[in-house]
Parts: C-alpha cells; sequence; structure tokens
C-alpha cells in the first residue's frame, strides 16, 4: 500500500504543470536562432518573453551546409517560400547524397530524396526488383528512382504536386550558406520581438532546492533569470552538462571516426544538385556546392590517420583555390544521457553529434524545436513532458546512429585497415535486426522516430552490393517476362521525364540570378 501511495504520489508531481513566461535560449547559430524563430512566431501575441545570449567573440563550427528535405518544411511553417531562402542564403538544390568510393575505388551510388519504382498490389517495389533481379536481369535499382536520375544529368524541377504515380515523387534539399541562414533566422526572430544579449555567460546559478538553473550572470554584469532555459551552446554545453552535469552517451564503439576539417574553396564548374561524400583511405571527404563557392571538409579517425595527413589528402582533392584555411576539431560520437534536464533542454550540438554522413545535424535540430514547440503549446511543462521529450529525442539520435553504421558496417573498401576495423566493429542491436530481416526474406523493419524510411534504406544495400536472399513469394504469380516489360515501362517514363526537365544551374539563373 505505501509503495503504491509513493507512485501515485510520484505521478502526480510529474504531471505538475510548471508555467513558462521567460524563456532564455543561450548561443546563436543556426540552432540557437532557429529555436528562437519558432518560439518567436509561437509566442508573438503572447506574454511569453524570449531571450537569445551569444557573444560574438566566440566562433561556430560550421562543418558543413547540407540539408535534408525536411528543413524545407521547417521555414515554411515560419512563411518563407523555397525561392525566398534559396536567394538568401547563395543555396543551391539538392536530391541527394553520391556516394563515391564506398565500395572500392571506382564505385558510386546516389541516395535519393524519392522513391525507387511503384509499388503494386501492396508489394514494394523492391521485391518485384530482386525477383527480376535473381532471373539475371543487370538492370541498376538506380534506374528506377526519378531523383537518381535527375541528380546524374545535373537537372532540378519542382516536384509534381500531383504525382501521377509513385515514379513521379521526389524531394529535395538545399546546400546553403549556414551563415546566412542563421541571419535570416536572426532577423525573423528580432522581428517578432526576441531580445538578443551580445555577451559570454560567466556563471550559472542552481537553485538549491531544485537544482534547476535559477539565473545567468554576464560579462556585462547583467543577471538574466527565466522560467525555461535552452542549451545552443555547442560542444561547450554550458548548462546542460557544465552546469547540470546530465553525462553523455559515448558511442565510439560503434563509430570510431573523431575529427573533422572543413575548408571552403572558389567554385569551379556548374554546381551539382548532389552532395558528394567520398571515401578515403581512413576517412571520408564532402563536397558541398554553393552558388557562390565549394564547402569541402574531411571526416577521419586519428587512430588511423593524423590531422595533417588527412588535411593533406583533402587538400589534393580540391579544384578551386582555398578562400580560407582549413579548421579542424575533435569530437565524439553520441548524445546527452537527457536532452531535457530540469528546467534546461539542450538543442543541436549541444544535445549531441554524428557525423554528417547524412547531412543530419540540422534536421536533429528540427525535430528538437518541433517536439519542444509542442510540449509548450499552453506556455507550460512538466516533467512527464520532459521525460516524453528525452524519450523521443534519444531514439531519434539513435535510429540516425544506426543509419550511420550501416555505411560502415557494410563497406568494400579493402585498400586500409580503417575500413575493414569497421566492418568487423559490433553494432547496435538495433541495426543487427534491420539488416537480417532485410538478408533473409527482404523486408525493411520500421521502428518509431526514424528520419530515414525505407527507400532510404534500400539506396543503401543497393549502393553497398546488399542483396536480399529471397522476395515476397506473392508475386510469383507474375511471369518474368510480364515483370521485365512492366519494369522497362518503367524505366522508359522515367527518362521521359528528365530528358524533358532544365538544367540545375538554368533553374538558379532562373529563380536566383546565378552567374558561372
Amino acid at each position: 500500500m505505501a509503495d503504491f501511495l509513493f507512485k501515485k504520489q510520484c505521478d502526480f508531481m510529474n504531471a505538475i504543470k510548471r508555467a513558462v513566461k521567460d524563456i532564455i535560449i543561450v548561443g546563436g547559430g543556426t540552432s540557437g536562432w532557429m529555436t528562437a524563430a519558432t518560439l518567436s512566431q509561437q509566442f508573438k501575441n503572447s506574454p511569453v518573453n524570449i531571450t537569445l545570449i551569444d557573444s560574438s567573440a566566440m566562433g561556430t563550427i560550421g562543418v558543413g551546409e547540407a540539408t535534408i528535405p525536411t528543413l524545407r518544411r521547417f521555414y515554411t511553417k515560419l512563411g518563407f517560400t523555397d525561392i525566398e531562402v534559396l536567394r538568401a542564403t547563395n543555396a543551391t538544390c539538392k536530391l541527394g547524397i553520391q556516394f563515391k568510393g564506398w565500395s572500392g575505388d571506382e564505385s558510386s551510388f546516389i541516395h535519393p530524396f524519392g522513391l525507387f519504382g511503384q509499388e503494386v498490389n501492396r508489394v514494394p517495389f523492391h521485391h518485384y526488383f530482386t525477383k527480376l533481379r535473381q532471373s539475371g536481369d543487370t538492370t541498376p535499382f538506380s534506374d528506377y528512382s526519378l531523383g537518381v536520375k535527375l541528380a546524374r544529368d545535373n537537372k532540378f524541377k519542382h516536384p509534381n504536386m500531383k504525382p501521377k504515380n509513385q515514379l513521379d515523387i521526389f524531394d529535395w534539399a538545399l546546400h546553403f550558406d549556414a551563415g546566412l541562414f542563421a541571419k535570416l533566422m536572426r532577423d525573423y526572430s528580432i522581428n517578432n520581438g526576441v531580445k538578443h544579449i551580445d555577451s559570454k555567460i560567466d556563471h550559472v546559478s542552481l537553485n538549491n532546492t531544485t537544482g534547476n538553473i535559477d539565473s545567468l550572470q554576464l560579462d556585462n554584469g547583467l543577471t538574466i533569470s527565466g522560467d525555461l532555459f535552452i542549451d545552443c551552446s555547442g560542444f561547450s554545453a554550458l548548462l546542460i552538462e557544465k552546469a547540470l552535469k546530465t553525462g553523455y552517451e559515448d558511442w565510439s564503439e560503434y563509430l570510431v571516426s573523431d575529427t573533422a576539417a572543413a575548408v571552403q574553396s572558389e567554385l569551379v564548374g556548374d554546381p551539382v544538385p548532389y552532395t558528394i561524400s567520398h571515401a578515403q583511405k581512413a576517412g571520408w571527404q564532402w563536397q558541398i556546392p554553393l552558388q557562390n563557392r565549394m564547402g569541402n571538409g574531411i571526416v577521419f579517425s586519428q587512430e588511423f590517420i593524423s590531422t595533417d595527413e588527412a588535411i593533406g589528402s583533402m587538400l589534393k582533392n580540391i579544384k578551386g583555390k582555398l578562400v580560407n584555411d582549413p579548421r579542424s576539431f575533435s569530437f565524439t560520437p553520441g548524445r546527452r544521457k537527457k536532452s531535457w534536464n530540469k528546467n534546461c533542454i539542450a538543442v543541436g550540438l549541444t544535445s549531441g553529434f554524428l557525423e554528417p554522413l547524412e547531412s543530419t545535424s540540422i534536421a536533429l535540430v528540427e525535430t528538437a524545436i518541433e517536439k519542444i514547440s509542442s510540449f509548450l503549446a499552453k506556455a507550460e511543462y512538466s516533467q512527464e513532458d520532459a521525460d516524453k521529450f528525452n524519450y523521443a529525442m534519444a531514439h531519434e539520435y539513435e535510429r540516425v546512429r544506426d543509419f550511420i553504421i550501416l555505411h560502415y558496417k557494410l563497406n568494400g573498401r579493402t585498400d586500409s585497415p580503417m575500413w575493414q576495423h569497421c566492418r568487423d566493429l559490433a553494432i547496435p542491436q538495433t541495426l543487427n535486426d534491420k539488416i537480417a530481416a532485410f538478408k533473409t526474406k527482404g523486408d525493411i523493419i520500421k521502428y518509431p522516430w526514424e528520419i530515414f524510411g525505407k527507400d532510404s534504406w534500400l539506396a543503401i544495400f543497393d549502393g553497398l552490393n546488399f542483396s536480399p536472399d529471397s522476395y515476397d513469394k506473392s508475386i510469383d504469380k507474375f511471369s518474368i517476362e510480364l515483370l521485365s516489360n512492366e519494369l522497362k515501362k518503367m524505366r522508359n517514363g522515367i527518362k521521359h521525364e528528365v530528358k524533358n526537365t532544365q538544367t540545375h544551374p538554368e533553374f538558379l539563373r532562373q529563380y536566383c540570378g546565378f552567374k558561372e
């Protein structure tokens, strides 16, 4: 009976709502100003005050400028159009990511933002493709993706808002200047009433009874109090870790890369509508084309190559003249044990970090902001809300982690110890189950809180030459001849669509005044 009453009391305490009148965001940059923009829109006509504190003397990481399609949904909710953001951020269009050398030096495949083939009778397309392939057909899986074919031909158009069928479906994202996007969000936030303080934090004061953050003492002499603090201070994690000692879950046992270096260069040639991820001897190099320059970087493990060697390797593969000096930083892959601790929420790099192999950093910022906005719908929150937030964010990070590990686990490189080491590493059980289900029956397990859907997993499986042993036997009623004819029609329809599409540079000239 005592245990029952204690549980009831705990449930009651967890459900108590705490009013929020003052929200303090620590850290500017992309994550801070995106958070401020959303909350300033949500509380524009309410008594909730939002203050963002950052210091112009502090730099930002800025490891890359590639995004996934969720970003477009994010800024659309704020009232921005695609063309407005393209113009404001020197952006180019992104149809997916090209992976070069991940199965050997000459290998290449594209992970698109779109679908492969046409589902028939509720059986996913890849089962029909697998049956045809096992009969001896050698047509590449990528020939059934409009997104891949557009990207390879350096073409771009707006997706059809009323697609004729699944073959007509693709999506897109942006390569943009992250600094300019942060400025766009900052101007929007300030116009909505967000107070901006340019100052460093000298001290964080905690409540002796609750352990919550009471106030921040700034180096300009001000003391700032708040009800809810959002930590966007990057790797320094000023509030969530240095003040609240929340703890960090280290995933180095699964992911060996621990260092990145980035540099910008002049744009040479036409910008392509995809990010390039080029596998190197002890890591991988990215190339991200903007309208006015190229973003370059390399991710590697210092266990297998030194920083100087890695940067030297990266520079050899850059065609244009450098416009700044390379900058490097170390990281530990993983996530905060709690993204919401006490009255503090971590967003962005403060919450966790996974290498930018699939451009997920900003997407994880977006999903955190969306959840914060939902839980604060009535300008109040409870411990139960914090617990739900932590559960969801932990799984969001873990699902992305598994997807990134997949690239390394199935890699086909044999030129260096690092790649063999990655193949030999133990993997999380969730990923092991997913790989096994696909290998045995061609099934794609769908977990809650996944950013990447079925076709993204198919792109990586196929691109890394990992094929299922079997397929859905219900399709055996279709003859090989019939399947061959129908799939040929699919390919021809995609070819026709691509042929009649303008080039990516033509699109940028039309809408953004791009000059080659």
